[in-house]
């Protein structure tokens, strides 16, 4: 297997005025080209915390590393100078390159007519100075990449170094895999597959003790990465491994099948938002939202040609447009309360009715922090889901946050739609 890891450089990530979106693709970038992440580490924009960062990843005998960030023309961008130190390389002047840089800087003319074009070129000269010997990569904005081998005698990784903005990083990425030492490295990596399980309804509790059963039984899970994460109320379960193990992997999913089945909605990348949106295909769906504000048809909103199913959605965050907007009677919610059965049906009913559509479905909750009572703690959530003539009601009491109960409830909600479009309907006695 070859190993790789990842170095952020910037105090704006690792303070977290910017979050790192690069270190997460990079990972699924590598595994896809068959190198194994072994870590993503972000570290400050201070020479010796990029050093001591690059030298923890060589003594882990990792084969290649990526930087990202650290490669403009200010004083703090010395992500090139740290690497060539490094790997044991001279900075010196690329003089192609240098030349290179009036024309990649000439757009900013035309569009700052009063710029000081001769203070922006010194500056970035700078970008212009890279380790010798290194391969360069052309630039998508101002700043290069580069692929910088160890020098002289010294063994260790490869190094690829790459600038900060997404947009940048991304394209020279591709560029650098198919470049010089990389490409040369990477000829020799295996074939990675990586298949996903997406469950709901278990606590990964449960989950470890399946997988440590699936191996007593003889699956030979030393072949497979195995990784379990809990999102947003599901389970995941993505599985790496070499293409060669593909029976293995078989073995495992039959056996999580055999234990879990009714649990699996997706054996595949596919979401739950992405399963709803393929079962509504000829339908369409209303919601009546209270607690989750219109998070739910949000969700349903987010997929392309989403316009085809949903119609709409009604936020009836109080009580009197419960009653105006949805038809729910003031009597029943002075009764029960908006936080209960008959209020949820009231509302899915009334959305359905107003709407016309196909199916309504409904979520009313306490959220907290406040509001909550002995009888109906917060995160207390009810859930309807009706053609006008069968139904689907539940109801959670959902642990966390303000956020964490909003954000579940949605998924809660697009699990009860994926299931009655399934089939699933309440007794009608009950």
């Amino acid at each position: 297997m070859i190993r790789a890891g990842i170095l952020i450089t910037g105090t704006e990530v690792l303070t977290g005025i910017i979050t790192d979106r690069n270190g997460p693709w990079l990972s699924e970038q590598m595994r896809a080209v068959g190198l194994q992440p072994a870590q993503i580490t972000v570290v400050g924009d201070r020479p010796d915390d990029v050093l001591n960062g690059l030298k923890a990843m060589r003594e882990q005998n990792l084969d290649l590393i990526v930087t990202s960030g650290g490669l403009g023309p200010t004083a703090d961008d010395l992500t090139a100078e740290v690497v060539g130190e490094f790997q044991g390389r001279e900075m010196a002047l690329d003089v192609p390159l240098e030349g290179r840089i009036p024309a990649i800087l000439k757009g900013l003319s035309s569009r700052w007519p009063n710029l000081d074009m001769e203070s922006v070129l010194a500056a970035n000269r700078k970008q212009a100075v890279v380790p010798v010997g290194s391969t360069i990569l052309e630039p998508v904005g101002t700043a290069p990449g580069l692929i910088v081998s160890p020098g002289g005698e010294q063994k260790g990784p490869i190094v690829i170094v790459l600038p900060g903005p997404p947009r940048e990083l991304q394209p020279m990425w591709r560029t650098a895999i198919k470049t010089g030492a990389v490409a040369e490295l990477l000829s020799h990596a295996p074939t990675l597959d990586r298949e996903m399980i997406r469950m709901f309804g278990i606590p990964e509790s449960e989950l470890a003790a399946s997988l440590r059963k699936i191996e007593d039984d003889g699956v030979d899970l030393s072949r497979l990465e195995v990784t379990t994460c809990l999102r947003r109320g599901e389970i995941e379960i993505a599985t790496t491994f070499e293409s060669g193990d593909r029976r293995v992997y078989a073995s495992f999913l039959e056996a999580i099948e055999q234990i879990h089945g009714p649990l699996i909605f997706s054996r595949s990348e596919a979401t739950i938002d992405d399963v709803v949106s393929e079962l509504l295909e000829g339908k369409t769906i209303a919601t009546a939202e209270s607690c989750t504000g219109g998070l739910l048809s949000g969700r349903l909103a987010d997929k392309p040609g989403a316009s085809a199913y949903l119609l709409g959605g009604v936020v009836s965050y109080a009580n009197d447009v419960k009653t105006e907007a949805l038809g729910v009677d003031a009597d029943l919610l002075s009764e029960n309360g908006a936080v209960s059965e008959p209020v949820a049906r009231a509302m899915a009913s009334g959305v359905l009715s107003k709407l016309g559509s196909d199916l309504g479905v409904s979520v009313t909750g306490i959220a907290g922090p406040g509001g909550g009572t002995e009888e109906k703690p917060v995160g207390s959530v009810w859930f309807a889901v009706t053609d006008g003539s069968d139904w689907l009601v539940r109801d959670l009491v959902i642990p966390g946050g303000r956020a964490d109960v909003r954000d579940r409830s949605t998924t809660v909600a697009l699990h009860l739609i994926r299931r009655f479009l399934l089939g699933e309907h309440d007794d009608p006695a009950s």
